[in-house]
């Protein structure tokens, strides 16, 4: 079925090729917007239209092109287009190497966590280092995996990519920056749109716990969707999570040491080896795949 294929190519291979990789492709669709960037909420807006269009397009026609052939060579076809949509190897590896590093060179640790995180990390005491990779592997389950699988089951690749895309917009165009704070307010909004539903399962995922308690923990953030699967991950260990001067979650609890964040990946294993169950489930009935 796709969706195991697609997860067994990224267990194997982790991500294709950066030149062939379909990410790196809206990245430069994104750079070639900005050629038309104006301090202006409806410049901004008609840019990421304008590169919605062109990414539905595309992925529309792959999906329609795969389906008139036959299995299993659709199934295959559809696997392979899905496989760069989503990432879990990178994302535990990445965050596994983090902790590793911490183990050598606080400094190390700091570098290796700016490649995943937008915050300043040159500050980050070891404590800080382990919370944020925490948190960026907790939000990350949602954004990397869980949406775009959701979307797939949904709509096929259109939905699969048109997330991708939407997701890649809001990293790059978001407006957390001066710059793009007016550009980048459609793919800001869209983004926190289309993740409302997968943080939620994604926090369900991670540890089943009281929804009050867990909603309590997520209004913590300005995220409308983050702190979803990040609070449901500081309950589930009892530690606290915290970005300085920005929010604390679960803040009775304590520091969270070396072997929480093998028992944080043990819990992310868990919650993909059930998405990709149930999403490959889904999509065998809705689409065949």
């Amino acid at each position: 079925m796709a969706v195991l294929l697609a997860a067994l190519l990224d267990a194997i291979f982790r991500e294709p090729p950066a030149r062939m990789h379909p990410v790196v492709g809206i990245g430069r669709l994104l750079a070639g917007l900005e050629r038309f960037w104006r301090d202006d909420v409806r410049a901004g807006a008609l840019a990421w239209l304008a590169g919605a269009v062109l990414v539905l397009v595309l992925s529309s026609l792959a999906w329609r092109g795969v389906s008139t052939l036959e299995a299993p060579v659709h199934s295959l076809l559809v696997g392979l287009l899905l496989w760069p949509a989503f990432s879990l190897r990178m994302l535990t590896a990445e965050v596994a190497a983090v902790e590793a590093a911490l183990g050598r060179d606080l400094d190390e640790a700091r570098r290796r966590l700016a490649r995943l995180v937008s915050r300043d990390t040159r500050g980050l005491d070891a404590v800080g280092v382990r919370m944020a990779a925490l948190e960026t592997l907790t939000e990350n389950l949602s954004d990397s995996l869980l949406a775009p699988l959701f979307y797939f089951v949904l709509f096929g690749l259109s939905g699969a990519w048109l997330y991708r895309y939407a997701n890649t917009a809001d990293a790059v165009w978001g407006y957390r920056t001066p710059r793009y704070r007016r550009w980048g307010r459609l793919a800001a909004r869209v983004d926190d749109l289309l993740n409302w539903i997968p943080a939620r399962l994604a926090a369900l995922l991670l540890g089943p716990l009281g929804l009050a308690a867990l909603h309590r923990e997520a209004s913590r953030t300005p995220s409308p969707n983050a702190g979803w699967p990040m609070g449901a991950l500081a309950l589930a260990l009892g530690v606290r999570l915290e970005k300085r001067g920005v929010y604390v979650l679960n803040s009775s609890g304590r520091a969270p040491e070396p072997a929480d964040l093998r028992r944080a990946l043990a819990r992310v294993q868990r919650a993909a080896a059930l998405t990709y169950a149930l999403a490959a489930l889904v999509s065998w009935g809705r689409w065949g795949v």
